[in-house]
């Protein structure tokens, strides 16, 4: 846990800030490569990324205060504290995607194509910013009740875990994150159909979160009939819808029924 990187002064650089700001600049530069690589217009694959960042950041950082709605409503310009931590991934995925179709509709942008060449830059975005969930002590573990794990001393852990080895949740994320981002690179490279990439990234992810949730120890993430987080019932959904989105669009290459045969050949 390292809050604050270095301060210029009377102004703190705060480390999640800073850890977001270096993995949307890296971001930045694979969704360069990648358009480059599909002979796609990259200003306009950039400009998407960056407007994309802007609505998940606020969706992210809604659904984080909706989850801890009654200390806002006690400190309300406490909402605006972001560099303090307080994101919930979901929050900015759910609010991106209808955004990301607009945009690319208006462009005129292939869809599937474009949402291929998105994630990857996702991925490692989201990897960068665990990292920074661990240096501000948000999204912490479960104790380990051992000696393995992490001491958090954060105000954004419950006290009855302050100072205890925890679950390195954010660690155990980041690496997920990293595996998935190596592994999308790869089926980039070699995908059948444009739209692999972006159903391999929510398959792996949803798997990923839901596995990763249950070592989490936070207990405002919020339950679900008190069976599951409201992350890994999300993740539950995001399975399933991408299953079927993912039906359809097999169908709709001709891999399914009477044309079928022809991807055999």
């Amino acid at each position: 846990m390292y809050p604050v990187l270095i301060n210029l002064g009377p102004i703190p650089i705060h480390t999640y800030g800073f850890l977001i700001a270096v993995g949307f600049l890296v971001a930045l530069s694979v969704l360069r490569k990648l358009s480059i690589a599909t002979k796609m217009n990259a200003d306009v694959i950039l400009d998407l990324a960056f407007w994309s960042l802007l609505v998940g950041f606020i969706g992210a950082r809604v659904l984080f205060i909706i989850t801890r709605a009654g200390d806002f409503w006690a400190d309300p310009l406490s909402m605006f504290k972001v560099w303090q931590g307080g994101l919930v991934f979901y929050g900015g995925l759910l609010s991106a995607i209808p955004f990301d179709i607009w945009y690319i509709r208006k462009h005129k942008l292939p869809i599937w194509q474009t949402i291929d060449i998105l994630v990857p830059g996702l991925a490692i975005a989201q990897m960068f910013g665990r990292l920074g969930c661990l240096s501000a002590g948000c999204c912490y573990g479960k104790p380990t009740g051992s000696d393995f794990g992490i001491r958090f001393y954060s105000d954004l852990v419950d006290q009855s875990m302050r100072g205890i080895p925890l679950h390195p949740t954010q660690l155990y994320e980041a690496t997920v994150l990293m595996i998935i981002f190596l592994g999308l690179l790869y089926t980039f490279k070699n995908k059948k159909f444009h739209g692999q990439v972006a159903f391999t990234y929510l398959f792996s992810y949803s798997v990923g979160r839901f596995i990763v949730e249950i070592f989490r120890g936070d207990q405002i993430r919020g339950q679900v009939f008190d069976l599951m987080s409201t992350s890994q019932a999300i993740s539950i959904l995001t399975f399933i819808g991408a299953s079927i989105v993912l039906s359809f669009r097999l169908k709709s290459l001709g891999y399914f029924g009477a044309k079928a045969n022809k991807h055999r050949k």
